[in-house]
């Protein structure tokens, strides 16, 4: 017997869902036919399909974040932890599941899931812009390469979906990793 509660069934498979279709696409009724639990479950952690939009996209964002800062925050050398983190392996087919939602228009017009993605994305630009003041770059530069970072890695997201090509985003990552310094020039 699984030790799932039916609320984390449910998160999951919304969260599957949201990723496979988006949130304006998914129906209630179809989350509920994912997760194999009972209707009575679904309103009662969740009285409406915001309250589980935010629960699936709090879910995704936190498991995002605390995937990428296991790399990120490690005790490795700053660029190598950077590098570690832009060629982690990722289903470049799928897309990223966070990046996604902000092309949903449902998640971009509710201030509550919007807030949530950009979240994600303000920490993670912090944190690869603290990693770039690490390697003695001025703030500005530290920044802007950070941006950079981020955008490489959902540009290359988007070129894998749009040519079908899987070593695309690998292809963008080590166009960028040959730009960045070696260890030894930081």
């Amino acid at each position: 017997m699984s030790t799932d509660t039916a609320r984390d069934r449910l998160v999951g498979a919304a969260q599957d869902l949201f990723a496979a279709q988006g949130v304006g696409a998914t129906s209630p009724r179809a989350v509920l036919a994912a997760s194999g639990v009972g209707q009575g479950s679904l309103y009662h952690h969740f009285p409406t399909k915001h309250d589980l939009a935010v629960a699936a996209v709090g879910a995704t964002v936190d498991e995002a974040l605390t995937r990428a800062m296991r790399t990120l925050g490690s005790d490795s050398p700053v660029i190598e932890r950077l590098v570690a983190y832009l060629e982690r392996p990722r289903d470049s087919l799928a897309g990223c599941k966070i990046g996604r939602l902000t092309s949903d228009q449902a998640v971009m017009d509710d201030d509550g899931l919007r807030d949530v993605v950009t979240a994600y994305f303000v920490r993670l630009l912090a944190v690869v812009t603290d990693i770039f003041r690490e390697s003695g770059l001025p703030d500005d530069v530290a920044r802007d390469r950070a941006h950079a970072a981020l955008a490489i890695i959902q540009g290359g997201y988007v070129l894998a979906r749009a040519t079908q090509n899987p070593d695309a985003l690998a292809a963008t990552v080590r166009g960028f990793v040959g730009l960045l310094p070696t260890q030894e020039n930081t």
